[in-house]
């Protein structure tokens, strides 16, 4: 060991500290929450805490003098803390030690998602969301079907079809749980902004423009003035150009197109492409835009999610909030919720943003004024906006954050997405789905396989579930260990 045992102790006892000087600090903070979230956002507070420090080489030390490194602790850190410290040596008062151990931790999870997502018959295997196509309003025996082959959460996106159809996607999701016997909740997730490509220059008559690598364009606003023989790209969501600045990064068609802002504006900015990754260089109207670098200041609910609002009070039983960015969007839309009474209908917050990543302690205190809610990792818009690279790390610190604040945590897009629209899966989307087992709840996108899916991630799922619990390894009975030792 680097460090002797009374280094570590000491090391110890400072961190302990820290985390008890900042649970005393964050007191108005704590008193803001909902009762049920009062220990659930102290131990974030102690969690975020120690994560301020690089602790790895004091990890190595507690490994090898067999003791607990803190890993997979996130549920339940201040107490593994203490323990650590109990064995070293350290005396606590009995009311000082405390009561939030890794059973309460990891109990008040699984009864927070059994709350949102409903009773699951399988413990191993996380609950299912499916998306719904268009089809399921009128095809009951589709839906009967997906409900029999282990789907627990049907998902409808308001960005799509109508309220007429929306009715009849519930009515036959109701039908068929009582046919089957098998509950199954109605999760609708509002639209959000609809940022997607218009043109508004040259090329416009087309529906698509030509941009190479180093060419310089235009973004603008509808109304801005600008000559209409340049290579103009407008948005559909008013009010963004004036929130750009340059150096900022510009992403077009889920990343395939990526420019930087040269010149900022009011209503025009003129743009570089810098990177062209499609077969053909063409830019298509309807296409999706983010703004990694930059902080929009349009707000997240749109006047149409907020039509939906009362449609989704009366059939739904969890709301969708997409590209949500900051807490005071979380507050926005609970005061909505407050205010149509009635029910209380569970908010899933959609990590989808920069912003959202940057903001995620924020986003989960403010969730936490309500007795449940959520977080989907919305993998799709994500990887597009923080970059493809960097998906896998920031997966692992939204899991991290949401298991220290006892939050169910939906695992989404691209799941097994090869073998949903051709019938065979790829060696990495296997391992990738094995890796949603982390999560309480798995969602699928449609696709014509989708009965093949949900078979085929059971069975990952079942077989990786044996060995995990969150991110801590579990030592269940090895045959190929049986088999050699038996042979012996």
């Amino acid at each position: 060991m680097a460090h002797s045992l009374t280094d570590l102790r000491g090391k110890l006892e400072r961190i302990y500290q820290n985390q008890k000087n900042a649970e005393q600090a964050a007191q108005e903070l704590i008193a803001r929450v909902h009762p049920q979230q009062t220990r659930s956002v102290t131990n974030l507070i102690h969690y975020l805490t120690l994560r301020r420090e690089d602790l790895r080489s004091m990890q190595d030390d507690l490994h090898d003098a067999g003791l607990s490194s803190l890993a997979s602790a996130e549920s339940h850190i201040l107490r593994q803390v203490q323990a650590v410290l109990q064995r070293l040596g350290a005396k606590f008062p009995a009311k000082e030690i405390s009561k939030e151990d890794f059973v309460l931790g990891t109990k008040k999870i699984h009864q927070r998602a059994d709350a949102m997502f409903g009773r699951k018959p399988d413990p191993n295997i996380p609950h299912l969301m499916v998306t719904f196509e268009s089809g399921m309003a009128k095809d009951y025996a589709a839906v009967k079907a997906l409900l029999k082959a282990g789907m627990n959460i049907a998902r409808i996106n308001c960005a799509h079809d109508s309220p007429e159809k929306w009715s009849r996607m519930v009515a036959n999701v109701r039908k068929a749980s009582r046919t089957t016997g098998q509950p199954c909740k109605i999760y609708m997730d509002l639209a959000g902004p609809k940022i997607r490509t218009t043109l508004l220059g040259k090329g416009r008559l087309d529906d698509r423009i030509k941009l190479r690598e180093g060419e310089r364009f235009l973004l603008a606003e509808a109304n801005a003035v600008f000559d209409k023989k340049q290579k103009v790209v407008g948005c559909t969501l008013p009010g963004v150009v004036k929130d750009l600045r340059v150096g900022n990064r510009v992403l077009f068609d889920d990343g395939l197109f990526e420019a930087v802002v040269e010149v900022a504006g009011e209503q025009v900015a003129t743009l570089c492409m810098t990177r062209v990754s499609a077969a053909k260089p063409r830019l298509k109207i309807e296409k999706g835009i983010n703004f990694p670098d930059t902080s929009l200041s349009v707000r997240c609910l749109t006047d149409f999610d907020k039509s939906v609002i009362p449609f989704a009070l009366a059939h739904a039983d969890l709301l969708g909030f997409s590209f949500v960015r900051s807490a005071e969007d979380v507050a926005e839309l609970q005061d909505l919720l407050k205010n149509k009474g009635g029910k209380k209908l569970p908010i899933v917050l959609k990590i989808e943003t920069s912003e959202a990543v940057l903001n995620l302690p924020a986003l989960l205190v403010q969730g936490m004024a309500e007795p449940a809610f959520g977080v989907m990792i919305a993998r799709g818009d994500l990887a597009v906006e923080i970059g493809f690279e960097r998906l896998s790390e920031i997966q692992e610190e939204i899991l991290w954050l949401c298991e220290a604040a006892h939050v169910p945590v939906i695992w989404a897009t691209q799941v097994l997405e090869t073998l949903n629209k051709s019938g065979i899966a790829t060696r990495s989307e296997v391992t990738d789905a094995a890796r949603a087992a982390q999560a309480e709840c798995v969602m699928l996108n449609k696709g014509k396989y989708l009965l093949t899916v949900l078979a085929t991630l059971q069975d990952i799922l079942q077989r990786t579930g044996g060995h995990h619990a969150k991110k801590r390894y579990v030592f269940r009975p090895l045959k190929i260990a049986e088999r050699f030792l038996g042979g012996m």
